[in-house]
């Protein structure tokens, strides 16, 4: 929520110092950790394989949040993000709907990964692995959130 701050305190908002900050603080960052703790999943997944609490299934989970943000941030680079720089119009209504609810699914993921990962808590016994795992994880939740927000409550309504 941090990152959400820096930009609210940036004011007066405009789509030309937003967006930057938008595709430097969480698109490149996404980008970035989220292949990194699908790499540390698959890890934790074989080394404690026989582990209880082990978070069997978490790398393909990541795997898939990665490929549909990906494809959700391209959309936003490629479509959104010039049309709304450009002014908005033309297809920014249908585009910025769309974000919306490609948002909601991406929220329903956290809540996912956060079970998944016992509310980001490793067991008492965990590596370091592990434990750098489940706050990476929370990590990204927290990013994803603050991410959405920003978008959902102040670039978007720049255009309603």
């Amino acid at each position: 929520m941090e990152q959400t701050m820096i930009a609210r305190n940036a004011e007066p908002y405009t789509p030309q110092t937003l967006i930057p900050f938008i595709l430097e603080t969480y698109h490149a960052t996404h980008r970035r950790e989220l292949p990194e703790l699908s790499r540390l999943a698959r890890k934790v997944e074989k080394v404690h394989a026989t582990h209880a609490a082990a978070p069997h299934g978490l790398a393909d989970f990541l795997d898939a949040v990665l490929i549909e943000l990906e494809e959700h941030m391209s959309k936003e680079e490629q479509v959104l993000f010039p049309t709304l720089l450009s002014g908005g119009g033309g297809c920014a209504p249908f585009a910025m709907r769309r974000m919306r609810l490609e948002h909601e699914g991406h929220a329903r993921q956290l809540e996912e990964l956060k079970a998944r990962t016992n509310g980001f808590t490793p067991p008492e016994d965990a590596c370091g692995s592990w434990r750098a795992l489940y706050a990476g994880c929370a990590k990204l939740h927290d990013d994803l959130c603050a991410h959405i927000e920003l978008e959902n409550t102040i670039l978007f309504p720049m255009f309603e």
